[in-house]
This record gives C-alpha cells, sequence and structure tokens, in this order.
C-alpha cells in the first residue's frame, strides 16, 4: 500500500489544506485546539483508523476530554515506555 506523508510545522490557525491527520503536542487545551483544525480534516478516510486529531498531552486530562465524550481514544504512554518523562503522558485520538 502507497502511504503519501506531509508534514509541515506551522500554526494551526495557517492551515489551508485537508490532511487525514493533524498531529500536535500540547500546545493548548482540546476545548480551543480542535476547533483550529476541525476544518483542515479530510472528510474521506482512507486509514485504519479514523480522520482526525493525534495528540501528545501530559497530566490529567479527565476534564479535559469530557466535551468529546466517546469520540477520544486516550493511550498511556508509560505502558510502551520505562522513561520518567512518559509517566504522565498520553496520546490522544479524536
Amino acid at each position: 500500500m502507497l502511504c503519501r506523508c506531509q508534514v509541515d510545522q506551522i500554526r494551526a490557525e495557517e492551515l489551508k489544506e485537508k490532511y487525514d491527520f493533524v498531529v500536535s503536542r500540547a500546545v493548548k487545551r482540546l476545548p480551543e485546539f480542535v476547533p483550529w483544525v476541525r476544518k483542515n480534516i479530510s472528510k474521506k478516510n482512507f486509514n485504519a483508523m479514523p480522520n482526525g486529531v493525534i495528540y501528545l498531552k501530559g497530566g490529567d486530562l479527565t476534564e479535559e476530554i469530557k466535551p468529546f465524550g466517546r469520540n477520544v481514544f486516550v493511550q498511556d504512554l508509560e505502558e510502551h515506555f520505562e522513561e520518567e518523562f512518559f509517566e504522565t503522558k498520553k496520546v490522544l485520538h479524536l
């Protein structure tokens, strides 16, 4: 299978194109970040997981992800990495 990947280091507010995934580290709370990039998520899905936002963030995210309900998947990185840095880090997909 052919996969095309495009990496753009750009501020979210400046995105113009459509993408399968917008990947970011935590720059804002999710309820503030998602509206910036929602328009840039392609509606055509060609991947094993649904198109959306992939976000790296740390800390207790319970309240922050509540507005997204069941539309957010949380993966604790401490399950995959032994380094102390990853103890509170998570990857979110919504």
